[in-house]
């Protein structure tokens, strides 16, 4: 099994879905918390949501992080291609 394989094994798109909507709210809604912290949040998110819906077992947890962490970059993807943003426009302006 390789890396790829093991990653997408570990989605549990729920809590992908619930960690994005977590860390969109925290984003645009709550403004105490700093970006810096969102990718955090939605980790420890994650393995908790992870645990409670698959039992107190390491994957359960693991699966909850890497589904917490993904929403993170479905979130930063989503904002390039909706607002037509890339790293190669901020270079050149």
């Amino acid at each position: 099994m390789d890396l790829m394989e093991f990653i997408t094994n570990m989605y549990v798109p729920i809590i992908v879905v619930a960690c994005l909507v977590v860390g969109y709210i925290s984003k645009k809604w709550i403004k105490d918390v700093d970006n810096k912290y969102i990718p955090t949040i939605v980790f420890v998110l994650g393995i908790v949501l992870g645990l409670f819906m698959n039992g107190l077992t390491v994957e359960a947890g693991v699966a909850g992080a890497v589904s917490g962490l993904a929403s993170t970059g479905l979130h930063q993807m989503f904002t390039r291609l909706i607002e037509g943003k890339s790293d190669d426009s901020e270079v050149n302006e």
